[in-house]
């Protein structure tokens, strides 16, 4: 450790959903080294069940309370929470949290501000963009958890040179494995799993966890599951999460037949048993950043059959780790999908894969590792390395 005292860190997230940013967000917090590092979380917005794992770690949580998309009283009282804290170092997440904490920047103005971009955005509007391009001037560093985030923000005009690559991390050490010669107990938790979702305990089961948002595409898993059924009468759906295309979702399976095949679980907190109680892992979006739930479900062992962009290929080995499918190919979804349940050996090689895959290159202790390099870099940096970042 550089220096006599903690680095101060304040890290600004909307809101402490069970999302993925809001995960990442929160490991870092309670994983960093308490002795090098005082942390403290700001929600912008709102809290949520996140909140738990701060207290347990006694990570001290501020909620702003923004109430419209444009609050000039939230961010006067952000302003002045900077201004009394005064961090060594301001790290946002997701949009609003970058644009409100470094247009309150000037209230603290030793602090030095790290962005982290965790999609590939292409969800966002011209003044969206304008606005990130204008307020490069308050920004220290920026981050991204993939290669293709940090490309797309380099094609919108941020500069390359601040922009650094910290994947997304997860613990793959404690994670329920859905391979019988890793989890003795599995037929019971697949028992157990499908009698909590009124299933046939013998069916197929296909799990596909996120936000129920346009950008998932969970319309094509829809009618996978129809054609899959075709084939494997015990094939189901189980879609965890919640969002505001849950209504839609509902009825669209109505209409293509299907309902009795799916099950809408909404949130759940034992996302980790259910992925290894599965045996197959759907993801269809047509973007994203770094998939958490892509993460987890390689972490569990599960073959997984993903729509074949930029940021899932960099988890994905074709044909290795899993399995990439045109964006919006329902059909591919499900002939993949007949193909692993035909071939077990295929499908637990490739969960097997996976796993390590997780377990070597993506660690959670990598990530938080990597950022407290990134934190001491910039608040102790090196003369000799020429620059402070």
């Amino acid at each position: 450790m550089n220096g006599s005292s903690p680095i101060t860190v304040s890290l600004l997230i909307p809101t402490l959903d069970r999302s993925g940013a809001e995960k990442q967000l929160v490991a870092l917090a309670c994983g960093l080294p308490p002795e090098e590092f005082q942390v403290e979380v700001i929600a912008l917005t709102r809290g949520g069940p996140l909140e738990t794992s701060l207290v347990e770690h006694d990570i001290p949580l501020t909620v702003i309370g923004k109430r419209h998309r444009i609050d000039l009283s939230a961010l006067g009282r952000l302003k002045r929470h900077l201004d009394n804290i005064r961090p060594d170092l301001l790290h946002t997440w997701l949009f609003a949290a970058n644009a409100y904490g470094r247009l309150a920047r000037r209230a603290s103005p030793s602090t030095r501000v790290i962005v982290s971009e965790r999609c590939v955005d292409t969800w966002k509007s011209r003044w969206q963009l304008w606005l990130d391009r204008y307020l490069v001037a308050r920004t220290d560093q920026f981050l991204a958890n993939s290669r293709s985030v940090a490309e797309f923000y380099r094609s919108v005009g941020i500069p390359a040179e601040q922009i650094e690559v910290i994947p997304n991390g997860i613990d793959a050490r404690d994670v329920p494995v859905a391979d019988p010669d890793t989890h003795p107990n599995i037929d019971e938790l697949r028992h157990r799993v499908r009698t909590a979702f009124d299933l046939p305990v013998d069916s197929t089961l296909v799990t596909c966890v996120g936000r129920l948002a346009p950008q998932k595409r969970l319309d094509d898993l829809l009618w996978a599951i129809e054609l899959l059924g075709h084939h494997t009468p015990a094939a189901h759906l189980l879609v965890v999460g919640d969002g505001p295309e849950r209504t839609r979702l509902e009825q669209v399976a109505e209409q293509v037949g299907c309902r009795q095949r799916i099950r809408f679980a909404g949130h759940r907190d034992d996302v980790a048993e259910i992925w290894a109680a599965s045996d197959v892992a759907w993801l269809a979006s047509d973007f994203e950043g770094q998939s958490n739930s892509l993460m987890e479900a390689m972490a569990a062992g599960l073959p997984v059959v993903a729509s074949d962009i930029p940021p899932n290929a960099e988890l994905v080995t074709d044909g290795i780790t899993g399995n990439l499918i045109p964006v919006g190919d329902a059909a591919a979804f499900a002939r993949c999908t007949v193909g692993l349940l035909e071939s077990p050996e295929l499908a637990r090689n490739q969960g097997r894969a996976a796993r390590q895959r997780m377990i070597e290159e993506f660690s959670d202790r990598s990530a938080i590792d990597a950022h407290a390099r990134l934190y001491r870099r910039m608040v102790h940096p090196d003369p000799a390395a020429g620059g402070s970042n």
